[in-house]
């Protein structure tokens, strides 16, 4: 029992710094970008987004991966599952899917167009892609915390 114990931890954890980076960057970091001038505002945008994106390399298939081991692990597989764990495994594969959407497209174009007009409009894009995963990653929460009371 204490195997799953340490692996749901893992698996919040991964959520905590997928979830709660989202949060940081855009409620607290953004707006405090205000302050500096556009190319400084946009070097520290890439110094940032390198880093977190790092981050949600290992945050996501941990995230992933330890759900699908308690599925099986704990829950006997996916024939068992409640409501609540199918809604968060589709809401954590939607978030994956826009990680790598965006990662792949408007973070390329960002590294691509360096100081340019394209990078701050790619920093847009990206910056709607992360508000959509952190209102999926919010609801996700919201629906693992139903599960937690029996809702």
């Amino acid at each position: 029992m204490i195997v799953w114990n340490l692996v749901l931890a893992v698996h919040l954890l991964a959520m905590a710094a997928w979830v709660g980076g989202m949060a940081y960057a855009l409620l607290v970091l953004r707006p405090s970008l205000r302050v500096m001038d556009p190319a400084a505002r946009l070097a520290l945008h890439g110094q940032t987004f390198r880093r977190f994106f790092l981050v949600i390399w290992h945050a996501m298939p941990l995230a992933l991966l330890t759900g699908w081991a308690m599925v099986f692990g704990v829950y006997g597989g996916f024939a068992h599952l409640d409501w609540t764990i199918n809604v968060m495994q589709v809401l954590g594969l939607i978030m994956a899917g826009v990680f790598v959407a965006l990662f792949f497209g408007p973070w390329r174009r960002f590294g691509a167009a360096g100081g340019s007009e394209a990078a701050v409009a790619s920093a847009g894009v990206i910056r709607q892609m992360i508000t959509v995963n952190l209102v999926l990653g919010a609801l996700t929460i919201v629906v693992a915390c139903l599960r937690h009371f029996g809702g």
